[in-house]
């Protein structure tokens, strides 16, 4: 029962599933009340609600070497935060911890208390989960101590870029604790926002397109005082407040800074859902820590699969820019690949209309067909060492765009440059975890078992068409097994015997002369025999005459 319950199985559920297996509710010898009483009586028996928090943190440091985890007490010892985060993802923010998003969740305790989620992107466009925190209340004191124990936890690492909702506190704690990060404003709450203080959807269509336009800073002005007069929204306060705020949301001022693709925090609402569906409204403090954990496991696993599908096989080309789609499909995760894959094709639409020799580099001039009055510079230098586009979306998001595409298929680069590969985004993200980092080895070693049986699987089907192939692919395996085998008996590797085991102690190994089983001499066998017709012959005459008696007779 207490594991059904741990399963997020709900007690009349558990009752429902235990007079199933009994043959109906009649063969129980209990009532409902009385499981809820049992359930009741054994929470009795464990300390207060906090006590057991901390218990059961306490468990999950005792096996996880690398748990972070901090309370804040009142002076009166009445707990007001509780903030934690395990080995897992803390090794996890040393590699996807450039762009964080925070935000608080509500009513999913039977305190409600806010929760506080910091989430991240990973090498497979997923939402993970960097460290979270139980708070009381939503001031500036008590999002300061959070980033604080947030820098703690990810030891000094300041994140380059933030997300949140606006919320006032956030951005107070965000300036004093991350001084130098980029702090963006979620678009959807901003339009949310317009919406509910203009009471116009034509004004919130046009502050969009303000917003999420891609202009230059000057152009973006211009757009700005057209709209204000055009509504005669001058003395709007929300709407000065917010145009104050310009640097924060206006892509024309954060174009350039890398977000991930980050540009609300849609992440966050999704991430709140999920954890809607692991835990219950009246759950107690302990009960939601470990409810929310089991969430996390459940996102882990998400994650090892998108590891063995982008390890598994090799994507379709669909472009006639094969070279640099199938380098593509090498470098990047599945997921990624699929966001590059679009801007391969809008590269067909691209025309270098004209370029210009610098001292070190090459401008090459970019427009879409048949739009000749937008132009985008390509700026080739070092002999492609460095690849810039005027559109910075390499430097936003970190895939190349359909620009730089455009000049490397007039170069006829067959191979992504390495310039404008993201580690963070490649097959090989994770490669520099160390392998002793305190994480679910298990489940690591789970996928890696999954991802082999793939490959050997793929190696089968073509190694056993030819006995050349089927050999030497077995050689390899066998030389791999036996050396992978002797490392971890701690021997010096050697090559397998494959003709056979050694010979027992006292033999010399040499093997006992061939005899012909016809004629009983060394050196041939029956089917080379040179008395095997003779033989047959005479067996053959021998039967002809009796033959020829018995029929006589």
């Amino acid at each position: 029962m207490n594991n059904m319950r741990k399963s997020g199985i709900s007690t009349s559920q558990v009752y429902a599933l235990l007079a199933s297996q009994s043959g109906g509710f009649d063969k129980l010898n209990y009532g409902p009340r009385d499981m809820y009483n049992q359930i009741a009586k054994a929470m009795r028996e464990i300390p207060e609600d906090v006590g057991r928090a901390l218990n059961y943190l306490e468990g999950m440091a005792a096996n996880d070497k690398s748990l972070y985890y901090k309370e804040f007490r009142a002076t009166v010892g009445r707990l007001l935060n509780l903030f934690w985060c395990d080995g897992l993802y803390r090794e996890d923010y040393k590699l996807f911890g450039d762009v964080v998003a925070f935000d608080a969740t509500y009513n999913k305790n039977k305190y409600r208390c806010p929760f506080v989620v910091f989430t991240g992107v990973n090498h497979h466009n997923q939402t993970i989960v960097f460290a979270a925190c139980i708070v009381t209340d939503e001031t500036d004191e008590t999002y300061i101590w959070v980033l604080q124990q947030f820098l703690e936890a990810m030891d000094g690492r300041v994140p380059s870029s933030v997300i949140t909702d606006g919320a006032r506190a956030m951005k107070n704690a965000i300036e004093k604790v991350f001084p130098g990060t980029h702090h963006r404003l979620c678009a959807w709450h901003l339009l949310r926002n317009a919406t509910t203080n203009m009471c116009s959807p034509r004004f919130t269509s046009k502050f969009r397109d303000c917003m999420l336009g891609d202009y230059e800073i000057p152009v973006f002005r211009n757009k700005w005082h057209i709209l204000v007069e055009e509504f005669g929204v001058e003395e709007k306060e929300w709407l000065n407040e917010i145009y104050e705020k310009r640097r924060s949301w206006a892509t024309c001022y954060i174009r350039g800074k890398f977000f991930a693709g980050f540009r609300t925090t849609s992440r966050c609402e999704g991430l709140h859902s999920l954890i809607g569906k692991y835990t219950k409204p009246h759950y107690d403090l302990s009960e939601f820590i470990e409810h929310f954990q089991r969430m996390l496991g459940h996102m882990r696993f998400r994650e090892f699969y998108a590891e063995y599908e982008s390890a598994r096989g090799v994507p379709v080309m669909q472009t006639c820019i094969e070279p640099l789609e199938m380098c593509a499909a090498d470098t990047y995760t599945r997921e990624v690949f699929f966001l590059f894959r679009p801007i391969l094709v809008r590269s067909g639409a691209m025309r270098v209309v004209d370029y210009q020799t610098r001292d070190n580099s090459i401008i090459y001039y970019v427009c879409r067909y048949a739009k000749p009055t937008k132009v985008w510079e390509v700026e080739w230098v070092d002999n492609g060492n460095a690849i810039t586009c005027s559109c910075m979306r390499m430097e936003s998001f970190g895939i190349p765009c359909e620009h730089i595409i455009s000049v490397l298929v007039r170069r006829d680069v067959r191979e992504i440059p390495k310039c404008l590969v993201l580690h963070r985004w490649t097959k090989k993200a994770k490669e520099s975890m160390s392998e002793s980092s305190s994480f679910t080895s298990e489940l690591q070693v789970s996928n890696r078992l999954c991802i082999l049986n793939e490959c050997a699987r793929m190696m089968s089907e073509v190694a056993c068409a030819t006995t050349e192939r089927f050999h030497e692919a077995r050689d390899l395996m066998l030389d791999l097994y036996s050396s992978y085998k002797a490392l971890d008996e701690g021997n010096t590797p050697s090559k397998p015997r494959l003709g056979g085991g050694t010979n027992p102690k006292g033999h010399s190994g040499r093997k006992k002369p061939q005899r012909c089983s016809n004629c009983k001499k060394p050196g041939h066998n029956k089917t080379s025999c040179s008395k095997r017709n003779e033989n047959a012959f005479s067996t053959q005459g021998s039967s002809t005459r009796q033959t020829d008696v018995s029929r006589q007779k």
